[in-house]
């Protein structure tokens, strides 16, 4: 059933063809005009965000100019009594555009706002069975809104930064979703070049996220986290999040996932020593 999902997202991508690259909002030369980057927050990236500095020169740099970009143009605010600062606005941002270096675009521009709260919270999740929709209360450390709302803990956000190297990294994960919603559908499926890049995506996706749910069913241990298995959407944000924390296993077990990611994000964090 949820591959299915997977394969209808890439089939509604490749009928509305030209419409959905437009909805990604492709940055010229002009609005990436390199500006200066305050030493002091350089200084919060090295101290608390390890693949900052493991990033090449060029890279690096990529990634300031487009963090200077989104705290122009995406609100920040904090919530239930969290002052705002530069280590929570630049930590932020700068761990969501990683998912933007060499894309030569930016996020939806349906993206707007980025609330952070102090701490994980509550929400209230929908299910519906047998024609019977109830809802429950689940703790939850984000979500990302198709209406272009980000909303994050703060306390998730700074060791998912620090802890670089377990697979887990909020920011990353909810701003993966954003760029799958791009399209209008949240289904695991961004929006891709190409009707053979939605092929190869589909064929991919399917047989790995298959494999995925088999293998949690039976209790075997997994390097992509089980969150994954939920749905077509989780696969892809927790899949993302491996690609970038976890490289050289992710393409040990899975080098056809590992390249379908790497052509996607048009970068090899393997490479980054």
């Amino acid at each position: 059933m949820t591959a299915i999902i997977i394969i209808a997202g890439a089939l509604v991508a490749i009928i509305a063809g030209t419409r959905l690259l437009g909805n990604k909002h492709d940055l010229s030369d002009m609005e990436i005009h390199r500006k200066p980057f305050p030493a002091e927050w350089r200084l919060i990236l090295q101290k608390q965000w390890p693949i900052y500095s493991r990033l090449p020169e060029d890279l690096r740099d990529q990634l300031e100019q487009l963090t200077l970009i989104f705290l122009e143009r995406i609100e920040i605010r904090g919530v239930e009594g969290l002052e705002m600062n530069d280590e929570i606005r630049v930590l932020t941002a700068s761990q969501a555009c990683i998912l933007l270096i060499n894309q030569k675009s930016f996020f939806p521009d349906k993206l707007r706002s980025v609330v952070i709260r102090p701490n994980g919270y509550t929400a209230t999740q929908h299910e519906s069975y047998g024609g019977i929709t109830s809802e429950k209360k689940i703790q939850v450390l984000g979500q990302s809104w198709e209406n272009g709302l980000v909303v994050l803990s703060w306390d998730n956000t700074k060791t998912g930064a620090r802890n670089a190297k377990d697979g887990r990294n909020l920011v990353i994960h909810e701003f993966a979703h954003q760029l799958d919603q791009a399209d209008g559908h949240a289904d695991g499926a961004p929006i891709l070049g190409s009707p053979e890049q939605y092929t190869k995506w589909r064929k991919v996706c399917s047989r790995v996220f298959a494999d995925l749910q088999r293998k949690i069913e039976g209790g075997e241990k997994t390097l992509i986290d089980e969150y994954g298995a939920t749905n077509p959407a989780e696969f892809f944000s927790v899949v993302t999040e491996t690609f970038f924390e976890k490289p050289f296993y992710l393409k040990k077990r899975r080098p056809e996932l590992y390249q379908l990611f790497q052509e996607y994000y048009k970068v090899d964090p393997l490479s980054w020593k």
